[in-house]
C-alpha cells in the first residue's frame, strides 16, 4: 500500500484484514479513504474521516448503519446458496460521478484553511 503523502509503501501481513486495520490505524480526523468496503466505511466515519466509494457514493454517519445491516443480510442470503448478479459494470457516468464528488469534498478543505 502506497502512502500517497510521503510516497512510501508499505507493506502488511497477507491476512485478508491487514490493510484495513493498517488504514484504520493510521488515519486521521478529515482524511478521505476511497473504499467499496463498507465496514472499513463505518470504521472511517467513526473516526471522523471521510469515505468515499469508487463510484462516487458518499458514506454518511446516518446511513452505513443500514448499509450495514443490508451487508449482513446479503451475506445471510449467500450463506444459504442464494446468490444475486453482482455489481453492475463500471461505467463512465460513475467515473465522472466519484469525481465530482471527490471534487466536493476537496473543495471542502480549500474553504477551511
Amino acid at each position: 500500500m502506497a502512502d500517497p503523502v510521503n510516497g512510501i509503501w508499505v507493506y502488511v501481513d497477507p491476512h485478508k484484514e491487514s490493510a484495513d486495520l493498517y488504514i484504520i490505524n493510521h488515519i486521521g480526523e478529515n482524511d478521505i479513504v476511497i473504499t467499496q468496503d463498507i465496514g472499513l466505511a463505518s470504521l472511517v466515519l467513526s473516526k471522523k474521516a471521510y469515505a468515499l466509494s469508487p463510484r462516487g457514493k458518499q458514506y454518511e454517519e446516518t446511513s452505513i448503519n443500514t448499509a450495514l445491516d443490508f451487508r449482513y443480510l446479503a451475506a445471510k442470503s449467500r450463506r444459504s446458496g442464494k446468490y444475486e448478479k453482482g455489481p453492475k459494470k463500471f461505467t463512465q457516468k460513475d467515473r465522472e460521478t466519484f469525481k465530482s464528488k471527490l471534487n466536493d469534498l476537496l473543495s471542502k478543505f480549500e474553504i477551511r484553511k
